[in-house]
């Protein structure tokens, strides 16, 4: 009799379970297996143990729920669940914890212990986790680790989207991975792609380079990254600037677009432009768009020019070559007698000191013009001050006079500097002068017309003193109304004076402005809202039975949040032209 008894309350007591069902308007949760028990000291609940079959299996709305122990409030539709927890939505979402509740009314799910989240691609580890099936979004603020297929990503605070399998971590963002780190203030991730979204001051560091920005995407399984704001990417001896920013971790390359800036740290130099490519293993830079190379020597800056600029070799052994309309610029002594050059190409070794002009170059200094069919430049390479210039092939060489232009041509031209200021010039082979010969009160007393094998010429403050002729073969001093005006210039005679550099900004005189492309965004970060709705504390809701209290359902002020902050879209460049 006490058997029969016991049977009847038992299928009174699962019965009632099931087809409460059908009551209010929520449905209810199903216990679908389990032992049950009812002891005295729960009078709300029902009790459901794991037996022979297996563990207890309950299902709600498309909820799995697996558990070795669970409390079922028939009243509250609420279930605490122990022991091996397993909690599945569909084929794309797998909770695991030592402790879990769930709420039928509200759809909501809380876990703790050893809480393990399993998407397709990705695994979530914490110590407990909140997850909300009507926003299908998952939450947790004590520390979280995620593991994918190529990285693991830890947070104090992270965000977990079922509908679009994103992850927002926030609160010392640290990404692993065994070939770079990443840290960020706000980092967005998608399992299935592996891009990760970073916001605020964010740094990806390697063995090999680092790289900062303060908005940025980069792709963690293809190793691949696109930063547009405050972007730099440093490597062992150079760091490259830009509005933006490409990186190829697997080809060891960087390209940048806008207002580049490239650092050599060695070799105090830097390069500008507004397209440049970075090769790391090749020691390569590609620079275009109003490109210039700055390198700091003898305490003042030498400027290079180039429609596109190449900087190839180690640090110790760095090469620059400047293709097409080729520009240099060096301050003088005084500042208003600077050196400077033009030619078709450059090239620069900046290890033995010497710059040469190629193709129709044309070098001033001071008030002196120099052209020829190549022109090198030498540098002292301990004191970096200029040291002596050559001139190969129909050297030419010109000085405006107030009275015509004193004129020297030959075969090939030899100058000497004193403190960056030529003093001593020699011409050889075939040498003729046209020269303006005055007093000491610089009165024009004659007009020099001279043939010789070679001439020397001295001068000071950048003006001729003084002519010695080797080998004299013809000529004399003319008195000035003896020598006729169409006499006065040699063959081959051009004065460009108008072309001279007389500052930095003359590098790009005659040149227009580049055009500028749009950067194309990164996207700010959406405005989700609040995981927890904005309750007072005292209208929260929850069971009795339930280990959470009202405060840990509310949105802490001390949290950091997810925000569309207005710097992150700062240095998003629209500039068109």
């Amino acid at each position: 009799m006490k058997i029969s008894n016991y049977i009847l309350f038992f299928f009174f007591l699962f019965g009632f379970s099931i087809f409460a069902q059908d009551e209010g308007d929520k449905t209810k949760v199903s216990v679908e297996s389990g032992y049950l028990e009812v002891k005295p000291e729960f009078p709300d609940a029902i009790i459901y143990t794991k037996d022979r079959s297996g563990q207890v299996y309950i299902v709600h709305e498309g909820v799995e729920m697996w558990c070795d122990q669970a409390y079922v409030y028939l009243k509250d539709n609420f279930v605490k669940a122990y022991g091996k927890v397993r909690i599945e939505q569909g084929d794309t979402v797998s909770m695991r914890s030592k402790y879990a509740e769930y709420n039928g009314n509200t759809q909501f799910a809380f876990a703790s212990g050893d809480v393990v989240l399993q998407e397709p691609k990705t695994t979530l580890r914490t110590d407990t986790l909140y997850f909300d099936r009507i926003k299908q979004q998952a939450y947790y603020r004590s520390g979280g680790t995620v593991r994918d297929t190529a990285s693991t990503l830890t947070s104090r605070i992270g965000r977990y989207f079922a509908n679009s399998k994103k992850y927002q971590f926030l609160s010392s963002v640290k990404i692993v991975n065994p070939k770079y780190t990443v840290n960020s203030e706000q980092l967005d991730f998608y399992s299935e792609t592996g891009g990760a979204y970073l916001y605020g001051k964010s740094t990806i560091v390697s063995k090999t380079s680092t790289v900062y920005c303060e908005r940025g995407y980069y792709n963690t399984r293809t190793d691949k990254g696109y930063f547009v704001k405050n972007s730099r990417v440093d490597y062992n001896n150079r760091i490259l600037y830009g509005d933006s920013i490409y990186f190829d971790r697997n080809k060891s390359f960087a390209s940048a677009t806008n207002n580049i800036k490239v650092l050599d740290t060695v070799n105090r130099s830097v390069i500008r432009g507004h397209y440049a490519e970075v090769f790391r293993e090749k020691d390569s830079v590609f620079i275009t768009k109003r490109a210039v190379a700055i390198t700091l020597r003898d305490n003042d800056s030498v400027y290079v020019h180039a429609d596109t600029l190449r900087v190839t070799g180690k640090p110790e052994n760095r090469i620059i070559k400047g293709f097409y309309r080729a520009r240099m610029f060096k301050r003088g002594t005084p500042p208003d007698e600077p050196t400077s050059g033009k030619c078709d190409s450059i090239f620069v070794n900046q290890k033995e000191g010497i710059t040469k002009l190629l193709r129709n170059p044309i070098l001033w200094t001071g008030e002196n013009q120099m052209t020829g069919d190549t022109i090198h430049i030498l540098s002292n390479k301990e004191t970096e001050k200029l040291d002596s210039l050559k001139v190969f092939n129909n050297a030419f060489l010109v000085q405006k006079d107030s009275a015509g232009y004193n004129q020297v041509k030959g075969e090939r031209l030899i100058g000497l500097f004193t403190n960056n200021e030529l003093d001593t010039v020699n011409i050889i082979k075939n040498t003729e002068v046209i020269y303006f010969s005055r007093n000491d009160k610089q009165e024009l007393v004659g007009i020099n017309n001279t043939t010789s094998s070679s001439i020397q010429m001295y001068l000071e403050q950048q003006q001729i003193v003084g002519i010695r002729f080797n080998k004299q073969a013809k000529g004399k001093v003319y008195p000035p109304s003896l020598f006729p005006e169409n006499a006065r210039k040699l063959p081959g005679f051009i004065w460009r004076g108008d072309e001279r550099l007389q500052r930095v900004e003359d590098l790009f005189k005659g040149k227009p402005a580049p055009m500028l492309p749009k950067i194309q965004g990164i996207p700010l970060p959406e405005d989700e809202g609040e995981f927890f709705e904005d309750v007072p504390e005292d209208e929260i809701e929850l069971p009795e039975a339930s280990k959470l209290n009202p405060k840990d359902l509310q949105n802490r002020e001390d949290d950091p949040k997810a925000e569309t902050r207005k710097e992150y879209s700062e240095g998003e460049n629209d500039s068109g032209g």
